[in-house]
């Protein structure tokens, strides 16, 4: 959705709680993609879910696209490269071992992997497959890491990435989490605000 976000959110929400015979006070705990994506819609997303997890006195767990495309891929063990399409043909890129997200993420400006210090020993690559792009990266992560092209997970679909969010977000539940905040893997292309700092909730 190119615009109006923000005014389709509550709307939307309002229509799946109906469509589940579920009210807000139904809910334990809230989960929110936190992105990395498209700068408007994390914000709107992230602060939408702080503003109700506040007003219901419930947590909100913020989940990334890369643990939600993990997820979908089905956990896979040994060291796998979860990538995401960005613009202009660039891609996010994040490791996984053991389960868990290895170091931060970060930005192939040509959406092809170069670094042989995290593409040698990656067993597996796990992300979208349109326009081969999945087969793409694991051609140039096993010619980066000088070894065999990795197994290929094709994980597509945002109604995928929902239930996965969902899920991760009720195994979560419970734990000590902090507040969801927008993932920015690229510097925020924003104007900085003219007036005074709001007063941040605790």
């Amino acid at each position: 959705m190119a615009r109006g976000q923000a005014e389709s959110l509550f709307p939307t929400l309002e229509e799946l709680m109906g469509d589940a015979s579920l009210a807000w006070q139904n809910l334990d705990a809230i989960g929110v993609g936190v992105g990395p994506g498209n700068f408007t819609g994390i914000r709107i997303s992230v602060s939408a879910a702080r503003g109700l997890a506040l007003s219901l006195g419930i947590p909100a767990v913020g989940i990334s696209t890369f643990e939600a495309i993990f997820h979908i891929a089905g956990r896979p063990s040994g060291r796998v490269a979860v990538f995401l399409p960005a613009r202009k043909g660039s891609a996010y890129f994040q490791i996984f071992a053991g389960g868990q997200p290895q170091g931060p993420a970060f930005l192939e400006p040509d959406g092809s992997p170069r670094d042989p210090q995290w593409a040698e020993a990656v067993n597996a690559v796990a992300g979208p497959g349109k326009d081969g792009a999945c087969h793409k990266i694991a051609i140039e992560l096993g010619r980066a890491g000088k070894g065999p092209a990795p197994e290929e997970l094709v994980v597509d679909g945002l109604n995928a990435q929902a239930r996965a969010i969902c899920a991760i977000a009720a195994e979560r539940f419970g734990s000590r989490n902090e507040r969801p905040k927008p993932l920015y893997v690229r510097p925020v292309n924003a104007a900085p605000a003219h007036g005074p700092p709001p007063v941040l909730l605790p």
